[in-house]
């Protein structure tokens, strides 16, 4: 029982500790496809991703199976598609905008956990994913509520984030949490590679100054690698419906770097914060410390 409750404080650590990372790559994500095209973005991101942690890895891939490659390879099919539409998102409108509605998955995730796996979610599952998305707009937007082509893109791809979520939930159950993360690896590298030399041209060399080395580097090795890690691990032991309000965490952090950085946020931005901690913690007391007060 004792291992089972440290397992499960574990798990939301990791998944903690990928809404931290991610919430500091939506800047980054821009700067990239200001100078290259979205599809080479990312399948240089995920082919390097692959590369660090298949050298990482190569004691472990003497027990790789078929069902390990296949799962990882589906889960990265949805991942592919969800930073895809992210990331053309984020290409067409503002970071904060993106981080936003790419936040419509803590809606949808329990819905489609329900639907996948017959595991309907509890008022307080909805009410806490009503109230996440409430503060992750008052976070992100700041009275911006307008909206066009990049935020119609964003939304979509904040739909595949979710299957994305409900496929580790239904497909790495029981698996390798490192091979899995993988292959999800070497899935979207595929598809991203398929998708840039069918309908993009190749970015000139010149591109690559330092600096957007320097942001490649900190996406493949912090907001790839580490961050998809911890997320398997993390959602192996997180019901999905708790994930996903933990993994919306990452606006607040992003503002966070933000006011590091010498950001001033309005006070709406600190009432949003407020309220995504409040969905916290109904999604993972369902406020059983007020029933136990009325006893």
């Amino acid at each position: 029982m004792v291992a089972n409750g440290r397992t499960a404080v574990l798990g939301r650590l990791a998944v903690l500790a990928a809404a931290l990372i991610w919430g500091a790559s939506f800047v980054g994500m821009k700067e990239l496809t200001a100078v290259m095209p979205v599809q080479y973005v990312l399948a240089i991101r995920f082919t390097l991703s692959a590369a660090v942690m298949s050298l990482a890895l190569l004691p472990r891939l003497k027990r790789l199976t078929r069902s390990t490659v296949w799962r990882g390879l589906c889960i990265g099919a949805f991942l592919y598609a969800a930073y895809a539409f992210q990331t053309y998102g984020v290409s067409l409108t503002t970071p904060g905008k993106n981080a936003f509605l790419t936040a419509i998955y803590c809606v949808l995730v329990p819905f489609l956990y329900w639907l996948v796996d017959r595991v309907r979610p509890d008022r307080f599952n909805l009410i806490a994913a009503v109230a996440a998305v409430i503060g992750i707009g008052m976070v992100s937007l700041d009275g911006d509520l307008s909206l066009g082509l990049g935020d119609g893109l964003t939304l979509v791809g904040g739909v595949f984030f979710a299957a994305h979520m409900v496929a580790i939930a239904k497909l790495s159950r029981g698996r390798d949490a490192l091979l899995i993360t993988l292959f999800q690896f070497v899935g979207t590298a595929v598809c991203a590679w398929v998708g840039a030399l069918l309908f993009e041209e190749a970015p000139p060399l010149a591109v690559f100054t330092p600096e957007i080395v320097g942001v490649m580097a900190y996406l493949v090795l912090c907001a790839t690698c580490l961050t998809l890690t911890f997320q398997t691990y993390g959602q192996q032991h997180t019901p999905p419906s708790a994930a996903a309000i933990l993994l919306s965490l990452e606006s607040v952090f992003g503002v966070i770097v933000s006011v590091i950085a010498g950001e001033r946020p309005s006070p709406i931005v600190y009432g949003g914060f407020a309220v995504i901690f409040l969905a916290v913690l109904i999604s993972e007391t369902k406020l059983s410390f007020l029933r136990r007060k009325r006893r």
